[in-house]
């Protein structure tokens, strides 16, 4: 019931103002479709079984790989690995067996045909990851796909259900 509830007021925030929070009250850009809070938690990925299996991907999508454990993103039309350790783990066990729900989509913006579980359409506002100090350290059970921004190293930080690696500059 909580997920409907979340579900449709994402949705009619995407209808009637395009900007969304989550776990806080107040967003920190006009730039942002959607902006999370800081409390050592931190957006886990949607998972795949085989990227290369994604139909029509577009650059910028993000994935957690479940086939080698590594977080993936789709740019210049070739996946690129964001998990530099290759030894991640997963209990994939809750999604084995299901199928995949095509239509299940929530749009924040104006929507388009692009296929996602949530997509953000405006062109001319970016998302806003979850800020962890030092996520290594203050977040106690992270999900493999998981990723946030470490404020502490200014850095993105992805885990593949092993090891966090950072990207920086």
């Amino acid at each position: 019931m909580k997920k409907i509830v979340l579900i449709i007021i994402i949705t009619a925030s995407g209808i009637f103002n395009a900007q969304v929070a989550l776990g806080k009250t107040v967003l920190e850009s006009t730039s942002s479709s959607i902006e999370f809070g800081s409390e050592n938690r931190g957006l886990v990925l949607p998972w795949v079984t085989n990227s290369s299996g994604i139909q029509n991907p577009v650059n910028g999508t993000l994935v957690f790989d479940t086939s080698d454990m590594k977080v993936k993103v789709y740019q210049n039309n070739l996946w690129k690995d964001l998990s530099v350790d290759t030894t991640g783990t997963a209990d994939t066990s809750l999604q084995d067996g299901l199928a995949d729900q095509p239509d299940a989509k929530v749009s924040v913006g104006t929507p388009s045909s692009v296929s996602g579980i949530l997509v953000l359409e405006d062109n001319n506002k970016a998302m806003i990851l979850p800020k962890v100090a030092s996520p290594h350290l203050n977040i106690i059970s992270p999900a493999a796909g998981m990723m946030v921004y470490d404020t502490q190293k200014k850095q993105l930080a992805v885990f593949n259900g092993t090891v966090w690696s950072f990207w920086g500059e």
